[in-house]
């Protein structure tokens, strides 16, 4: 099987912690394709797109050099690679922060501590970026994994590391100290595939299906019972679409309320729908949603 030369392309990684929610993700939104382990790249059966399986570290420079026309890899890999990528879409997936941390029993509280001292990452040029604008001079110690054993070893007297949880801190007795990037999975592309009117196309095709997809994840849709009489109250309480559905009842004076209501403002709607007379509030997920 060869990789159809008409065909968008997309690098996704193979392993690692972005693999199986990009998978999922291209899964969701209807494309047709068969994956396993040990596979290289895939066709979808329903869309003109070819997926390409790849380390994250080595995704940005395929879109850079237009090997592939999109990737889904992790922010902080686009900026330590400072690939001339077009940055597309934020994913919704894949959240963590790139932050300093040190010894919890140490001397070292805030980042100008940092003066002279040696910091150990795996992301030399995003450290490098932030100690020159903070104009901190200190030594930058190159490691390809295992960073937080690096001060109990001596090696260094603080680390720069992906933080999710914070459990490998913990467990390594490091407090983190700065948040230098905020990091997330991102679509990236090729500058010059966005150039190509039928690719540029297609990509706009996908990206209506992806940001369908995050809308929806981010989006409950609720429907409730209430008095005629609360609908105004009601309609400014909602946050959701322009106008919500209003089917009347059997019972006089009674309507039923649809709408969509963002999850982050969720419980604070719910409670407020109830102060004002709604009730029997039913909460559904939303599978898909372009608007």
């Amino acid at each position: 099987m060869r990789l159809n030369g008409d065909n968008l392309k997309m690098a996704v990684q193979r392993q690692g912690r972005l693999a199986e929610p990009s998978i999922g993700l291209l899964k969701s939104v209807g494309l047709d394709f068969d994956y396993y382990e040990g596979r290289l790249f895939a066709h979808c059966r329903n869309f003109p797109l070819d997926i390409l399986f790849l380390r994250d570290d080595d995704i940005p420079e395929y879109v850079q050099d237009g090997v592939t026309d999109l990737g889904i890899v992790g922010l902080n890999i686009t900026e330590e690679k400072g690939a001339q990528v077009a940055q597309l879409d934020c994913l919704d997936f894949g959240s963590c922060s790139l932050s300093i941390a040190v010894p919890g029993r140490g001397s070292i509280r805030t980042v100008f501590d940092l003066q002279g001292k040696r910091i150990a990452t795996s992301y030399p040029r995003i450290l490098s970026r932030f100690l020159s604008e903070k104009k901190i001079e200190a030594r930058v110690i190159e490691i390809s994994g295992s960073v937080e054993i690096t001060p109990s070893l001596d090696v260094a007297d603080a680390i720069c590391d992906l933080v999710s949880t914070g459990s490998t801190l913990r467990l390594n007795d490091l407090e983190p100290i700065e948040v230098i990037l905020k990091s997330e999975a991102v679509l990236i592309a090729h500058p010059q595939s966005l150039a190509d009117p039928r690719k540029q196309e297609l990509v706009e095709r996908l990206r209506i299906r992806f940001q369908g997809n995050i809308k929806a994840r981010k989006t409950k849709y609720i429907m409730m019972n209430a008095p005629q009489s609360a609908l105004e109250r009601i309609q400014q309480i909602l946050p959701g679409m322009k106008s919500p559905t209003i089917v009347p009842l059997a019972e006089t004076g009674m309507i039923a309320i649809h709408s969509a209501v963002p999850e982050e403002f969720f419980w604070d709607v719910i409670e407020n729908l109830k102060k004002a007379g709604a009730s029997d509030i039913l909460v559904v997920p939303i599978e898909k949603m372009v608007v």
